[in-house]
C-alpha cells in the first residue's frame, strides 16, 4: 500500500510539474513573439541571457544594469535587424561583442555594431562598443582584409579572459584547433549559461575548418571542455533543468546534448581513423559512408557544408603532417 501511495504521489507531481513546464514554455514562446523584431526569433534563455536567431547564426545577449554584451555580431547585411532586437531587450548602449570565431557570420557586423555602442571606457579606444576575440581571430581577420574598424579591440592570448559586468562573472575560454584556431566559449556564469558557438552545431556536422586551424581532435577537445562548463540537473531532476547552451546555429541545448554530439564526433572520428589504417583512399572512404547513421539528422548533399566536406575535413585533420622541406641555406 505505501509503494502503490508513493508511485500515485511521484506520477501527480511529475503531471504538475508538466504542466508548469508547459505554461513556462507558453511564456517564453510569447516572450520570443513580443521581442522579435524583422524575421529574428528572441529566446530569453534564463536571468540576464537572451539568444537571437534568424541572422545567419544564434547569437547570445547579456544584459543589465551596466549595458548590453553581444556574444557575436551577426553577418554585416543583418545589422539593422540586429539593433532593432536588442534595442527591444535593453534600451541601454551595446558595451562589448565578444567574437567566438572570425567566421562571416559572427563577425560581419562588427563595425557597424559596434559603431552604435558606446564603451565603458573613455579615449583612444574609442567611441564605440568594444570588441573582444582572441587573438588568433584578429590575425585570422587582419589576413582576410577586414576592416580595422571591425577588428577586436582586445585580443587575448591566454587560455581564457574574464569580464565582470552587469553583476555577473562572464568567462572566454579558447578552444585551440577546433571548429577554428580561435574559437571561444561564453560563460555566463550566475545566469548558467554557456554559448558554444561553431563548435556546436544543431543543425549539421560540425564545420571544422582545417584551413584556418581546426581539426576534429580539436573539436573532440573542446566539446569535452563543455561538458565541464555544463552542469546537469541531477539528483534534483524536478528542481534543475542544467545549465543552457547556446550552439552557434539551432535549438537551444542541454548537456545532454552535447553528450551525444560528442560521442558522434568521436564515433565518426574513429571510424574513418580505422578506414584510413586499412589504407583506404579519401575516395573510397566516402563512397563508404562513414556517417550514414547521422546523416538524417546533420548530413547534407547539398549547401555550404556537405556530408562529404565535413568528412573530408576529418580526413585531412587525421593524415601525416608531411615534414616541413628545410632549404640548406636555412640550416645555417
Amino acid at each position: 500500500m505505501t509503494q502503490v501511495t508513493k508511485a500515485t504521489v511521484h506520477r501527480a507531481v511529475v503531471a504538475a510539474l508538466s504542466m508548469v513546464v508547459l505554461v513556462g514554455l507558453g511564456v517564453v514562446s510569447s516572450r520570443a513573439a513580443e521581442l522579435g523584431s524583422g524575421g529574428l526569433d528572441v529566446l530569453h534563455v534564463r536571468k540576464n541571457v537572451y539568444m537571437i536567431a534568424g541572422d545567419g547564426a544564434n547569437i547570445g545577449v547579456q544584459v543589465g544594469i551596466d549595458g548590453v554584451v553581444l556574444v557575436n555580431a551577426g553577418t554585416a547585411a543583418g545589422t539593422d535587424r540586429l539593433l532593432a532586437a536588442v534595442k527591444k531587450i535593453s534600451p541601454l548602449p551595446i558595451r562589448y561583442i565578444i567574437d567566438t570565431d572570425a567566421d562571416a557570420e559572427s563577425v560581419g557586423g562588427n563595425a557597424a555594431v559596434a559603431a552604435a555602442g558606446k564603451t565603458l571606457f573613455h579615449a583612444p579606444i574609442g567611441p564605440g562598443a568594444s570588441i573582444l576575440a582572441h587573438d588568433n581571430v584578429l590575425a585570422q581577420m587582419a589576413h582576410d582584409g577586414s576592416p580595422p574598424n571591425a577588428w577586436p579591440t582586445e585580443a587575448y592570448l591566454s587560455n581564457r579572459t574574464t569580464l565582470y559586468i552587469n553583476h555577473e562573472p562572464v568567462l572566454v575560454f579558447n578552444q585551440p584547433a577546433a571548429h577554428s584556431s580561435g574559437d571561444s566559449f561564453v560563460l555566463f556564469r550566475s545566469s548558467d549559461v554557456v554559448y558554444a558557438g561553431n563548435v556546436l552545431d544543431m543543425t549539421r556536422f560540425p564545420v571544422i575548418d582545417v584551413a584556418h586551424g581546426g581539426s576534429v581532435q580539436g573539436e573532440i577537445d573542446a566539446l569535452n571542455n563543455l561538458l565541464q562548463l555544463a552542469v546537469g540537473p541531477q539528483p534534483l531532476l524536478f528542481e534543475y533543468h542544467g545549465t543552457d547552451v547556446i550552439p552557434g546555429h539551432g535549438r537551444l541545448c542541454d548537456q545532454d546534448a552535447v553528450v551525444d554530439y560528442r560521442d558522434m564526433m568521436v564515433i565518426l572520428r574513429d571510424t574513418i581513423a580505422s578506414m584510413m589504417k586499412r589504407h583506404m583512399t579519401l575516395a573510397q572512404i566516402e563512397a563508404a559512408h562513414p556517417a550514414e547513421a547521422y546523416e538524417p539528422r546533420f548530413g547534407s548533399t547539398a549547401g555550404p557544408w556537405t556530408t562529404n566536406m565535413f568528412v573530408d575535413a576529418i580526413y585531412k585533420s587525421l593524415a601525416p603532417k608531411k615534414a616541413k622541406k628545410v632549404n640548406k641555406s636555412d640550416e645555417g
